[in-house]
């Protein structure tokens, strides 16, 4: 069998005259992976992206951080309130 112009491992260029990849060192015995092949080893997902799962997934529900910031708001408006009378007393 004579090599791919390409080697379809690794991308290579196999010159015509060898009988492995220079690059990867893919050959008949070891065998010129058909395109297919190539991503066997990957932990692809078989069934398609759905990007608004993912979105959720990742960054949850929109509506928590604005339940979790307002104590804080609270707090600091209350600082910032106990502060100007403070100052109002000491004049």
């Amino acid at each position: 069998m004579t090599p791919p112009d390409i080697c379809p491992v690794c991308g290579a260029e196999v010159p015509p005259s060898v009988r492995a990849c220079p690059e990867c060192g893919a050959d008949d015995t070891t065998g010129w992976n058909e395109d297919h092949a190539v991503y066997d080893g990957l932990d692809l997902p078989d069934d398609e992206f759905d990007y608004d799962e993912y979105l959720n997934k990742e960054f949850g529900d929109a509506g928590k951080p604005a339940i979790k910031r307002w104590p804080w708001l609270c707090i600091i408006g209350l600082t910032l309130v106990l502060i100007a009378l403070i100052i109002v007393n000491l004049k």
